[in-house]
């Protein structure tokens, strides 16, 4: 009977082990597409990189709270490269429109544009409740 059971424990952990694997490999597999050079030679990452290097000087310290209240909700295992995601994003669109500095118009457009449709409820609810008016953006979260 023991035997039975410890052959069932094997079958689960191999099963688990798998599947554990394959997870990680297909988030390992994601970074590497991101990490191939495009057209122009640069990836995906390089871009955001240049991005963010380019427009860290016009970061004043209350947009850097202000993005950094807005990444909490993800897992604190992905909030680097969600917030540099954003950031790279914002720094595009400042670089784009010449911007003396990011302000909350910038990184409020950026946010939007850099995440998926399903965090936008969480920023739709923090900027409610910073009293922030999201309403000139809505043609942003469609």
């Amino acid at each position: 009977m023991p035997s039975g059971l410890f052959m069932w424990f094997i079958v689960l952990w191999s099963v688990f082990l798998t599947v554990i694997m394959f997870i990680g490999g297909y988030f390992m597999f994601r970074k590497f597409l991101k990490r191939l050079p495009k057209e122009d030679g640069k990836s995906i990452l390089d871009w955001q990189d240049y991005y963010i290097e380019k427009t860290i000087h016009l970061w004043p310290q209350d947009k850097k709270d202000l993005l950094e209240e807005l990444v909490e909700p993800v897992p604190e295992l992905f909030r680097d490269t969600a917030r540099e995601k954003i950031a790279g994003k914002i720094g595009e669109l400042a670089l784009e429109e010449n911007a003396p500095v990011i302000d909350e118009d910038l990184l409020i457009r950026g946010y939007i544009m850099a995440t998926p449709k399903r965090d936008h409820k969480f920023l739709r609810n923090k900027l409610y409740e910073k009293n922030i008016d999201f309403s000139p953006y809505e043609h942003l979260f469609s």
